[in-house]
């Protein structure tokens, strides 16, 4: 899908200050949510979760450090002994673990074309790029390590997990001045090696995420296929693993009547959306990738979060926590 843009008929979009929070998103105000995120609660919500607790298998959330060996018990863990010791002694004995003091927080921030279009609100690149701020905010106020990714058609950044303030910052300053916001390059030179941005990332994600790393993914995942699903599925047996998915309206069902102009900052075009099988065919295109989403977030155990561009991401944020906190292991 080609990334669309609302028609302004030509017109420049004013200074650049204007469009911040709409169109694009800056480095100030990205620093801003801050505060905002201090307000959240200090977990994602779990809408398909299979058990209760702040995490979804034994082998997710913090990572464990090795303590020590002491000898077995009834009632523990089998799982837990150690088999070298045993051996050694001819003596059962159970390795005892600590919790790390901080876990990596590893967020996934789509800025492809499809990303910078909305009717209402702002562009899903802009409620993508707040949500992944105030998760990056909330990771220093946890005393997380925080890294990240931030992948478009001409490529990705990377930043490695760090603690502290200058890992937020850096990774601020890469979602704020990553090239994809420059509506303006052709086609030819958003083109990317080896398949999809969003395969890249998925096949990057799966080898740089430590066992007990918290890994979100935000984006509209309008290019996620099957081979993607794999690799989804292999970073979630070992890692939490969160899709937040960020829709327009107007892509979740077109108006009943009306011509509409819609434009790729350079290029515009008319639709008429008064055909009643356009529109459902429309509906179900959407209403597919929902359910595919859906359907990976409940055979994996992930968490799956929805957001609209007319939403504020942090009320969106918090809301959702609330109305999980009794179900779907929230």
């Amino acid at each position: 899908m080609s990334a669309f843009y609302p028609d302004k008929g030509g017109k420049q979009q004013g200074a650049e200050r204007a469009g911040d929070g709409l169109i694009f998103s800056s480095l100030n105000s990205l620093i801003d949510l801050r505060y905002a995120a201090e307000r959240l609660p200090k977990r994602l919500p779990s809408r398909y979760s299979s058990q209760s607790g702040h995490y979804v298998s034994n082998y997710q959330g913090r990572g464990m450090e090795f303590a020590e060996s002491r000898p077995y018990s009834a009632g523990d863990d089998i799982r837990s002994i150690d088999w070298k010791i045993t051996a050694r002694t001819g003596e059962a004995y159970t390795k005892l673990f600590r919790e790390e003091r901080e876990r990596s927080i590893i967020l996934g921030v789509d800025l492809q074309q499809s990303m910078h279009f909305a009717t209402r609100g702002a562009f899903k690149a802009v409620v993508g790029s707040q949500i992944a701020a105030l998760l990056a905010w909330r990771a220093l106020h946890q005393g997380d390590r925080l890294g990240g990714m931030v992948f478009s058609e001409s490529g990705h950044f990377e930043v490695r997990p760090q603690l502290g303030r200058s890992a937020v910052l850096q990774f601020l300053y890469q979602v704020a001045n990553h090239e994809a916001w420059d509506q303006h390059r052709t086609r030819a030179e958003q083109a990317v090696a080896g398949g999809s941005p969003f395969s890249h990332l998925v096949k990057r994600l799966r080898r740089v995420s430590h066992p007990g790393a918290q890994v979100i993914i935000i984006g509209d995942f309008m290019t996620i296929s099957a081979g993607d699903e794999r690799q989804l599925r292999e970073i979630s047996r070992h890692c939490e693993l969160a899709l937040i998915f960020i829709y327009d309206p107007f892509e979740e069902a077109l108006p009943t009547h009306g011509r509409y102009s819609v434009s790729d900052g350079e290029n515009s075009l008319q639709f008429d959306v008064g055909s009643a099988p356009l529109r459902q065919r429309y509906h179900e295109q959407f209403e597919a990738r929902l359910d595919y989403l859906e359907t990976i977030a409940s055979r994996y155990h992930l968490r799956l979060l929805l957001c609209r561009t007319d939403e504020d991401p942090a009320s969106t944020l918090s809301s959702i926590c609330a109305a999980k906190r009794q179900g779907y292991g929230g």
